[in-house]
C-alpha cells in the first residue's frame, strides 16, 4: 500500500538477530501508525503480567503514514512499551528527523525484544543492522552521547539515546533524540536501559511512494498557510509558558504538590517575564511551520545555560515545588534533559518528597531552598544515590514503600505523575486523567478543551463522558496519523480532511467513519492490554487530595458517575471490562486476539 513500507523490523537482543515481517493492509488501515500501530505490535509481542524490565517487554518505535510526506508537523514517531511506572501500556511521542529516517529505512516500525549481553548501540542503515559496543559512551549525558555518535558515524544519521537516568533504570527516564527532542513520559528510557541499549543510530534512503502526489502538494501548501493562522498564534509568538499566568489567574495552577492552585510568587516564572528577561531564540521541530518552542537562557552569571521551556516543565519544576526563580528552573530543565528524565514526573516526585519530609514520613530532610539543593536532588534521582533511589521509582512506588498515608498526597494516576493542570474544577480533565490507559496524561484526550469551552455542562456527567470519549478517539487518530496537536484547530472538518489525505497518500478509499472507528479500536486495544495486565476498575481514579477539597466540583461520587457514563459510551460493562460483542464489533476477536483474551 502506498505511503507505507508495509513491513517492520524485529530485533532480538538475546541472540543479536533480526527479522523482517510484513504488515498486512488490514492492520495498517485498522491501526494507521504511530501509537495505534505500536499498540497493536505491543499487544502482539507482549507476555502479559511480566515485569516491565523483563527482556520479554517489547520496546517499539513506530512512524506513521504521514511521516516523510512533508505535510507540516508530521515528522513524528511514537515509542510504546509496558511502562515501569504503571505496569500498563506506556507511550511517548517525539518530533525529529529520527522519525523521517526511520521511515526511510524501509520499515514502518522497529520492535526490540530481549536483552543484550553487554552495552550496545543499534545501528540501522536501510536493511543493514549492526550492534556496536557502547562501553565508551555508557555513563555519558545525552548531549555527550549524541556528540560522540555524530563524530563517529556522521551527519547522515539521527540518534535516539538514553542518559544516566535510563542506564540506572529511573522509572521516568526518557529517550532523547536529534539534539534536544525528548520522548519523555512513561519510562520508555528505563526500558531501553534495561535492555542495555545506549543508543539507536538510524539512516535511511528509501523512497516513500505517494499515490496522488500532485493533489497532496496542494493540500500541503494550504495546510502550511492555515498553520500560521489565528489558531496557532499563541504557540508561535509566546509559546506555552504563557499558560503559567493564565492558569494562575484561573486558580488552576498546581502549587506545592497540588496543595494549592494559586502560586503567589508566580510572576517571575510566568511566560511574560521569561520572554522579556530570558528569551534566547525560537526553535522548530523537524518539518514544522509553527515553531512553538522557545529557548530560554539564564541571566545570573557569566556562564549562561540554555534550555527549552514549555508550560509543563515550568510548572512542574516551578510552582509545584515552590520555586519562583527562573534561573533555577532553566538549569533544572537542562539537567533533566542531559540526564534523560521526564521533567513532569521529576517535578511531581520532588513535590511529593518535600511534603513527605515535612510530615516526617521520610527519614531524609528535603528542602528546595537553593538552586544547588534542587540540582543535587535531581542528580541523586538519576544516579539512584541515597534518597534518590527511592524517588527514582516515582510517586506511586515510593509512597507504597514508606506507607504512613503518603499515598494520599502522591499525585499520580496508575503510577504516572499528573501534569500541570489542577483538575479539581475541570471535570472533563478529571475524567480523562482517571480513565487514561497510560495514566495521568493531558494529551491523550485534550479534555481541558472541553472544560474551557463548555462550562455549561459541568453539572452533567453524561454529556462530559460522551465528549471525553469522543475526544479520546480523536486524539488517538492525531497520535496515529501523526498530526501535532497544536495543528488540530487548523482543520475545518478534521475527520473528512484527514481521511481524504489518507486516500491521496495510499490510493485506498478511506472515509471519516472508518477513521473514527480506528480511533475507537486503538483505545480499546490499549485497554485490552491493560486488562490482560491486571487492570481493575479502582485503577481509574484520582488521588485522594483532588477529591476531598472544599469549594470544588470534583468529588468521589461525581467522578464515579462520570466513569459510569464513560464506560457506557465505550460499550464496556459496569466494571470497565470489554464485552466480547464490542471486541467483535472492532475486529478484536480474531484468533490472534482470542488466543490472549481472557475475558
Amino acid at each position: 500500500m502506498n505511503g507505507y513500507n508495509n513491513k517492520y523490523l524485529l530485533i532480538n537482543l538475546n541472540n543479536y538477530s533480526h527479522e523482517i515481517h510484513l504488515l498486512p493492509e488490514n492492520i495498517l488501515t485498522d491501526y494507521i501508525g504511530g501509537t495505534g500501530l505500536s499498540s497493536y505490535l505491543l499487544y502482539k509481542y507482549s507476555s502479559f503480567n511480566s515485569d516491565s524490565f523483563s527482556p520479554d517487554n517489547p520496546l517499539i518505535f513506530a512512524s506513521s503514514l504521514l511521516t516523510g510526506t512533508k505535510l507540516t508537523t508530521t515528522s513524528k514517531f511514537a515509542i510504546t512499551t509496558k511502562s515501569p511506572l504503571t505496569n500498563f501500556i506506556g507511550d511517548s511521542m517525539s518530533s525529529s528527523h529520527f522519525a523521517d529516517k526511520l521511515k526511510k529505512t524501509g520499515f514502518d516500525a522497529l520492535v526490540i525484544i530481549g536483552k543484550s549481553k553487554s552495552n550496545k548501540i543499534i545501528k540501522i542503515q536501510n536493511s543493514s543492522i549492526e550492534f556496536i559496543d557502547a562501553t565508551n559512551i555508557w555513563g555519558k549525558t545525552t548531549s555527550e552521547t549524541e556528540k560522540i555518535l555524530n563524530q563517529n558515524l556522521g551527519n547522515d544519521f539521527s540518534f535516539a539515546c538514553i542518559g544516566p537516568a535510563g542506564e540506572n533504570l529511573v522509572r521516568f527516564a526518557g529517550i532523547k533524540n536529534d539534539g534536544g527532542r525528548m520522548a519523555a513520559r512513561t519510562g520508555v528510557g528505563a526500558v531501553m536501559g534495561s535492555k542495555l541499549i545506549k543508543a539507536i543510530a538510524i539512516h535511511g534512503t528509501q523512497k516513500i511512494n505517494i499515490a496522488n502526489q500532485s493533489e497532496l502538494n496542494v493540500i500541503r501548501k494550504e495546510l502550511s498557510i492555515k498553520s500560521l493562522g489565528d489558531s496557532t498564534e499563541k504557540y508561535r509568538t509566546t509559546g506555552t509558558t504563557i499558560n503559567m499566568s493564565i492558569l494562575n489567574r484561573l486558580e488552576m495552577l498546581p502549587t506545592n504538590n497540588f496543595k494549592q492552585s494559586v502560586f503567589k510568587e508566580a510572576k517571575n516564572i510566568e511566560g511574560e517575564n521569561l520572554l522579556k528577561n530570558h528569551y534566547s531564540k525560537k526553535a522548530h521541530c523537524a518539518n514544522c511551520t509553527i515553531g512553538c518552542e522557545k529557548i530560554f537562557t539564564t541571566n545570573d552569571d557569566d556562564n549562561p545555560t540554555e534550555s527549552r521551556l514549555e508550560f509543563q516543565t515550568t510548572a512542574s519544576l516551578g510552582s509545584n515545588i515552590g520555586v519562583s526563580n527562573p534561573n533555577w528552573i532553566i538549569r533544572a530543565a537542562n539537567l533533566c534533559d542531559e540526564l534523560g528524565m521526564d521533567t513532569i514526573s521529576t517535578g511531581v516526585t520532588i513535590g511529593w518528597a518535600i511534603e513527605a519530609s515535612e510530615k516526617g514520613h521520610l527519614n531524609s530532610s528535603i528542602k528546595i531552598n537553593s538552586e544547588n539543593s534542587l540540582l543535587d536532588l535531581i542528580k541523586k534521582i538519576a544516579y539512584r544515590d541515597s534518597i534518590g533511589d527511592l524517588l527514582a521509582d516515582g510517586t506511586k512506588l515510593a509512597s507504597e514503600s514508606i506507607g504512613k498515608d503518603s499515598a494520599n498526597y502522591a499525585m499520580h494516576v496508575k503510577g504516572l505523575e499528573i501534569p500541570s493542570y489542577d483538575p479539581r474544577n475541570l471535570p472533563a480533565l478529571s475524567l480523562a486523567l482517571s480513565v487514561s490507559t497510560k495514566g495521568a496524561c493531558h494529551n491523550r484526550a485534550s479534555a481541558y478543551d472541553i472544560d474551557f469551552n463548555n462550562k455549561e455542562i459541568f453539572n452533567n456527567p453524561t454529556i462530559i463522558a460522551s465528549k471525553t470519549k469522543a475526544s479520546e478517539d480523536y486524539s488517538a487518530i492525531l497520535d496515529s496519523m501523526i498530526w501535532c496537536k497544536f495543528l488540530r484547530k487548523s482543520f475545518n472538518n478534521f475527520y473528512e480532511e484527514t481521511s481524504e489525505i489518507y486516500s491521496l497518500i495510499t490510493g485506498v478509499k478511506y472515509d471519516s467513519e472508518k477513521l473514527k472507528k480506528a480511533g475507537e479500536r486503538i483505545n480499546n486495544i490499549k485497554k485490552l492490554f491493560n486488562i490482560q495486565n491486571g487492570w481493575i476498575r479502582s485503577d481509574d481514579n484520582l488521588p485522594e487530595r483532588l477529591l476531598n477539597s472544599k469549594n470544588q466540583i470534583m468529588s468521589h461520587s461525581y467522578l464515579d458517575s462520570m466513569i459510569d457514563s464513560y464506560y457506557h459510551f465505550r460499550g464496556w460493562d459496569e466494571n470497565g471490562n470489554i464485552p466480547i460483542s464490542k471486541l467483535s464489533e472492532l475486529n478484536l476477536n480474531t484468533k490472534e486476539y482470542a488466543s490472549k483474551n481472557t475475558l
